[in-house]
């Protein structure tokens, strides 16, 4: 589903990600982990187009997100920690100008506006402007936008902060539900609780460098994710 081969990116003399590899599959919620600076949002954006990479490759269902861009577009969502939205819109309107973009027809348009808004219960909310939603308003708009158009791959920076417990909840269950029918999920986070019950997968980045990867037994074993998280960190 989404393939990450070699990939490096600098910003001048630093490098941010550095000859990182990763292979998410269908079926994956698959977990990154690190400290801050340490290269998961670097890595997520050039993942998604959003950033240019100084070497190696990437991939999703087989397309190279390089060359075929707009082709890859179409099979992922990007879902931002802090998303940046047309605050000048109501929210119906932004979510009907997703829907223009990906040319949703109207009825599905309209069923899956009407699924998603009662899910999180932000349906008495979309005539107001976005400017008046709160960040966990936001938030859940956001990822309204980006399942709208069934996405097969879903890449999220750190898609819990702001949103409420309940909603979080909903949230888990539904990256669930979308790889338990095939697509595949790539996020971001620090609450490593959260990672350890959901993830199938995990990758810890330090540096810019992978430094464990695998399947949670495979990386935890008898452990807490959190206990190796901090004894990789400090080595």
């Amino acid at each position: 589903m989404l393939k990450i081969e070699h990939l490096t990116k600098r910003y001048g003399d630093k490098t941010a990600v550095d000859d990182l590899s990763l292979h998410i599959r269908p079926g994956e919620i698959y977990g990154f982990i690190g400290h801050n600076g340490a290269g998961k949002t670097t890595t997520l954006k050039s993942a998604v187009g959003i950033l240019q990479f100084d070497e190696g490759t990437i991939t999703i269902n087989g397309h190279s997100i390089t060359q075929d861009p707009i082709l890859c577009k179409r099979d992922l969502a990007y879902i931002p920690d802090n998303p940046d939205l047309y605050e000048f819109m109501s929210g119906i309107k932004y979510l009907n100008f997703i829907g223009d973009i990906y040319a949703i027809p109207a009825a599905e348009r309209q069923e899956k506006i009407r699924k998603y808004a009662d899910i999180f219960e932000l349906t008495d909310d979309l005539a107001q402007p976005i400017s008046a939603y709160s960040h966990g308003m936001k938030q859940k708009l956001a990822v309204i936008s980006g399942l709208m158009h069934s996405p097969k791959l879903i890449i999220m920076d750190e898609p819990f902060v702001g949103l409420d417990p309940k909603a979080s909840h909903l949230l888990k269950e539904m990256m669930r539900e979308h790889c338990d029918n095939g697509g595949a999920i790539f996020f971001s986070t620090h609450v490593l609780e959260v990672a350890e019950k959901l993830c199938d997968k995990v990758a810890i980045i330090k540096q810019g460098k992978l430094i464990k990867a695998g399947t949670m037994d495979e990386v935890k074993g008898d452990d807490s994710l959190e206990e190796v998280f901090l004894e990789l960190e400090e080595e």
